[in-house]
């Protein structure tokens, strides 16, 4: 979490203590000038300031989350710019006014002094207010570009509190520290930092199609560079370095760095080669008897509004309660962001209740207003009924109930913009009925899934069955020869030969029962069989694979060797006239890399051979070609998952590659932690970016 949370605390130190500073001037001020009466007043200010910038802060995440992803790419980028921008401009002033801030605050806290209450307020408001904000628009854009709240806010707690630690010791005069030193050093830091978080801001114009060159890739590691290591983690993290940037990021972030950087350092020479005057604290003209000349002028006794002098015959003003004010101040920026979330971020429309039935769908259907809505839908039949929200001109769906029973409601949540709208109800046994379409105003913009049919999946099945069917063909040539080398006794030969066969079956995709139960007599575990290894019912690869590993003789393997040939011959035959749903295909794509962590990654299935990793690469293999036959399907409908699958299929196979030597494969159990680690997590990233595939290409009933 330390990656995350470095940016966050250097902000977090940098502006906690120049506000702290602020403040400490401030107090000290009034301490000095013997009018610590006023102190509340600036805590007033100051608490007001920190109630804007949490409120801030709120807006910003609240609104954000309302927002359409595409919509959500181009506010996060445009605010990281806006981020950048205030980050600059504070590290080149705090540069140029460290040496002179003290005798500025004094300056401007001399003269509140001589106008009242409210300019005292409003001075310590807008001291601190500004960093406030400055922080809570750092905080948000990090937090967004570490994808996780925890470090960032941890790391900015951190740096606030050591600033406010800092700040005390400074006020009480047991802290010495060089704060032109300081806040230079960390200024080159911080522009470093924010020329990442420009980097990531322009990556999110380009996804949000604010910006051209989303697919223009200056340079891709993410075959080759660890993505899960620490330093990979480290570098994106603190700097926002990714594996993949764009033409434009690269330009924008290196450019950035040189111009930036570049006046940064000139700055700093020149102030140490030409030290400015320090300004002068501009003080209330000594009267005699008045005191130190260095001291302001004690504050005029307090006038009633709208009088020019004290009133002597007007009685005492009636007292208000100390805490009026503070509470108000408080209260007026949270309350407007309150009502500023609310009216962005809208609980869906309590909506009207729609009758689904096998002859009547969709009754009390009327144009709804854009936005997210929730739909009462209520089963006034006798039948079990799917319910689709869809686009009548293409079928696209935005909102579905599956196995809504007869007299139950659901509520159906789904967002509205402009387009066209109706219901269909595909009873359990009957045809589908659709209502009567209605036409919301507005800007297109909700997100819909086109439906595919089992026509649609059918060009895909057919390439994928010709695909087995050429497999299963090398299978049984293989597995002949396996059994030939065993009843020839050439047990050598026959480890060789048992991998190659092993590989082709399980490159075919056997996942949940694919092959019927064929998938149990060619490539079964003991596990639950009373005899365990050594079970009658235990055949194929895994108990061949036992045998040839642990000593047995060719005699006592010659059996089970014909058997797995003859039961391969078997699968071939069966194959073309097994039941393969349509609809399982698009499933395959997740469940063959689910089998291989489950058990080829934990060594479950390995029974001597040690080619658990030799497997998960031919798992691999088979998942790509499945990915390969969907792809037409796939694109229209997700145009940014194939690259990003793509890209995470080429980070797990060099993993695996680089555990293949030769003719031999490491073990899993012989990975060191950091190795499993790593392998474990790409296949686990793999199958997390994959599994929105069955919901993409799911067949939905129409009829």
């Amino acid at each position: 979490m330390w990656d995350d949370a470095f940016p966050s605390f250097l902000i977090g130190l940098r502006e906690g203590l120049e506000a702290g500073l602020i403040v400490s001037v401030l107090v000290a001020t009034l301490v000095r000038a013997g009018a610590r009466s006023r102190l509340p007043q600036v805590w007033t200010g100051v608490l007001a300031a920190i109630a804007l910038s949490m409120s801030f802060g709120a807006v910003l995440t609240f609104t954000a989350a309302s927002l359409s992803t595409t919509a959500q790419e181009a506010f996060g980028g445009a605010l990281s710019i806006v981020a950048v921008a205030f980050v600059t401009a504070m590290v080149f002033w705090m540069r140029r006014s460290a040496r002179d801030l003290a005798g500025e605050i004094k300056e401007k806290v001399t003269e509140a002094l001589a106008m009242g209450a409210g300019v005292l307020v409003l001075t310590s408001f807008l001291a601190v207010g500004r960093e406030g904000l400055e922080t809570a628009l750092f905080l948000w854009t990090t937090a967004r570009a570490a994808k996780e709240s925890a470090g960032p806010m941890t790391g900015a707690g951190a740096g606030l509190v050591l600033a406010a630690l800092l700040c005390w010791g400074l006020y009480r005069r047991v802290l010495r520290i060089n704060l032109t030193r300081f806040f230079t050093v960390t200024g080159a830091v911080l522009v470093v930092i924010a020329a990442g978080v420009l980097g990531y801001g322009l990556r999110d114009l380009q996804e949000g199609g604010i910006l051209p060159g989303g697919t223009a890739y200056a340079f891709d590691l993410s075959g080759s560079v660890d993505a899960g290591s620490w330093y990979s983690t480290l570098l994106q993290g603190v700097l926002n370095l990714t594996p993949a940037m764009t033409w434009l990021q690269v330009a924008g972030y290196a450019g950035y760095l040189a111009v930036v950087m570049t006046l940064f350092v000139g700055g700093v020479r020149a102030v140490r080669v030409a030290p400015g005057v320090r300004r002068r604290v501009r003080t209330t003209p000594s009267r005699p008897g008045s005191g130190s000349p260095d001291r302001p002028a004690a504050p005029a006794p307090a006038r009633r509004p709208g009088n020019s002098s004290p009133d002597p015959h007007a009685g005492p003003a009636p007292a208000r309660p100390r805490w009026l004010l503070p509470a108000a101040v408080v209260a007026v920026p949270v309350l407007l962001a309150g009502l500023v979330v609310a009216l962005a971020h809208p609980k869906p429309a309590a909506g009207e209740t729609v009758a689904v039935s096998g002859t009547d769908c969709g009754r009390g259907f009327t144009a709804p207003e854009p936005g997210r809505q929730d739909f009462l839908m209520h089963n006034t039949g006798n039948q079990t009924s799917e319910v689709y929200l869809i686009d009548p001109s293409s079928n696209a769906v935005y909102g579905e109930i599956e196995g809504l029973a007869p007299g139950t409601t659901r509520d159906l949540v789904a967002t509205v913009a402009g387009g066209t709208y109706a219901w269909r109800c595909v009873p359990a046994d009957g045809k589908a009925v659709t209502s009567k379409a209605v036409r919301v105003g507005g800007t297109a913009g909700a997100h819909a899934v086109v439906p595919v049919s089992e026509r649609d999946l059918a060009a895909p099945l057919k390439a994928y069955r010709a695909y087995v069917d050429r497999g299963l063909a090398t299978l049984v040539t293989q597995t002949r020869k396996l059994s030939d080398d065993i009843s020839a006794g050439h047990l050598d030969t026959a480890r060789t030969d048992w991998l190659a066969a092993h590989r082709t079956y399980a490159s075919l995709g056997a996942a949940y029962g694919t092959f019927e139960d064929f998938d149990q007599k060619i490539d079964g575990r003991p596990d639950g069989l009373p005899g365990g290894v050594h079970d009658k019912d235990f055949t194929g690869f895994l108990r061949i694979e036992y045998g040839l590993w642990h000593g047995e003789p060719a005699a006592g393997l010659k059996g089970v060797a014909q058997q797995l040939a003859e039961d391969s011959a078997g699968l071939r035959k069966a194959f073309p006239h097994q039941d393969f749903d349509a609809s399982d295909l698009p499933l395959r794509a997740h469940e063959i890399l689910e089998n291989t962590l489950q058990f080829e990654l934990t060594g479950d299935t390995d029974q001597g051979s040690g080619t658990g990793l030799a497997t998960a690469d031919a798992n691999l293999a088979g998942t790509r070609e499945l990915l390969a036959v969907l792809k037409p399907l796939l694109t229209p409908r997700a145009p940014r998952l194939l690259p990003t699958v793509d890209a995470d299929i080429a980070r797990l196979q060099k993993l695996l590659d680089s555990a293949h030597h030769g003719r031999g494969w490491t073990p899993v159990e012989r990975l060191d932690r950091a190795a499993k680690a790593r392998l474990d997590g790409a296949t686990g990233q793999l199958l997390e970016d994959l599994s929105p595939v069955p919901d993409l290409l799911e067949v939905r009933k129409s009829a």
